[in-house]
Parts: structure tokens; sequence; C-alpha cells
């Protein structure tokens, strides 16, 4: 315990700890896009998938530990910055990218904020808004999608998260030691080509939704 204490408490062992969330909420962000690539077959799959996921036992349980592993990620993560930025109070007069440095790396802190008011929002809006019927959460999803304001704002969002995943996927390996030279090239592919694929599979629902469904179910 005194050991697991010890590593907690380190710098590294925080840095761990970012990284091992950081990789259990990409996971839940494969899973989650699987579920709402749904509304392309219909309201019929989405609303018995929607059904599946409400009446589920442990769903609170299971609501309860990702709300606190997104909470635990965002709050270490944004302690490790200040410290960090505590430690190099004055910054750096010239950018380099000698140091890896790029755009998903140098807006993490940025995205992270946007993200954590974006979930904020999508919980008010999708879990407690009114649906047309109870059972009809396709629905209530479309009537939001179809509005051009809200296709817009997810759109920017899943940029937002594509620009974080880009840099948190690699990060995280890199902290648990996979950034070997002869790896390291795949690693970074492998990280980018799930950004990318993520940010534009999840942006593909609003603008489907809005621009050629026009919000009709």
């Amino acid at each position: 315990m005194e050991t697991l204490s010890r590593i907690v408490t380190s710098s590294i062992g925080r840095k761990m700890m970012v990284a091992a969330l950081g990789l259990l909420l990409c996971g839940f962000l494969g899973g989650h896009l699987a579920g709402n690539l749904l509304l392309f077959v219909g309201p019929g799959a989405f609303n018995a998938y929607a059904h599946h996921l409400e009446t589920f036992p442990l769903l609170l349980p299971v609501e309860l530990g990702l709300a606190s592993i997104i909470l635990l990620h965002a709050a270490v993560t944004v302690y490790l910055w200040f410290t960090a930025l505590g430690a190099r109070p004055v910054g750096y007069a010239v950018s380099v990218s000698k140091g890896g440095r790029t755009w998903g790396s140098s807006t993490m802190i940025y995205t992270a904020v946007l993200i954590l008011v974006f979930i904020a929002v999508h919980v008010l809006t999708f879990k407690y808004g009114t649906r047309p019927s109870p059972e009809d959460l396709y629905g209530l999803v479309m009537g939001y999608l179809g509005d051009w304001r809200w296709a817009v704002f997810y759109s920017l969002v899943m940029g937002c998260i594509g620009l974080h995943l880009s840099h948190g996927f690699w990060s995280a390996c890199q902290t648990f030691g996979l950034d070997h030279p002869k790896y390291a090239p795949a690693i970074k592919a492998a990280g980018t080509a799930f950004a990318v694929a993520v940010a534009l599979a999840f942006a593909s629902i609003p603008v489907w939704a809005c621009f050629i469904k026009g919000g009709r179910p």
C-alpha cells in the first residue's frame, strides 16, 4: 500500500494514471461510436440500442465509474499542467518542433476544457432532454442535430476531440515506455489514424442528420 501511495503521489505515477485513464476513455469512445452509428440504420435499431442501455441493471454504477474516470483524468492532467507551468514560469522565446510539439500537444489543455463543457451539454441535452415519446431517443437526437447550429457545434467539437486524441494516444504509449525508435513511427501513425477515424465518424452523424436528412426521422 505504501508503494502504491508513493507511485500515485509521484510525477511519473500521476502521468501513468492519466495515461491509463485516457486509454480507458479511448475504449469507451470506440464503444459509444459503434452505438451512435446505429442512427444511420434507423429509429428502430437506435431506439432498441438505447433501450438496452437504459434498462441495463448496472447502468448507474457504470455511469458513475465513467464520470469518475473522466473527472480524475481531467483533474490530474490539470494538476500536472500547472506543476509544469510553475517549474517553467517563463515561456520559451521560440516555439520549435524539435521536442515533438504538435498542434495536438500544444492545445491539449484547451481542447480538454472544451471537451468537458461538451460532455456536460451532451448529457443535459440527450440524457435529460424531452423526447417525442418515452422510447424515442432517435427523435430527440435527430431533432437537435437537424438544427445547423447544433450540427456545426458538434462537428467542431469532434474535430477538437480528434486533435486531443492525436497527441493523447501517443503520449499514453510513450508514458508506458512504448517509444522505441523502431516502433514509434508505427505507434504515432496508429494514434493519428485512430484520432482521425473517431473524429470523422462522430462528425459524420451531425452532418448527415442536418444536411442530408434535414432532421427528419
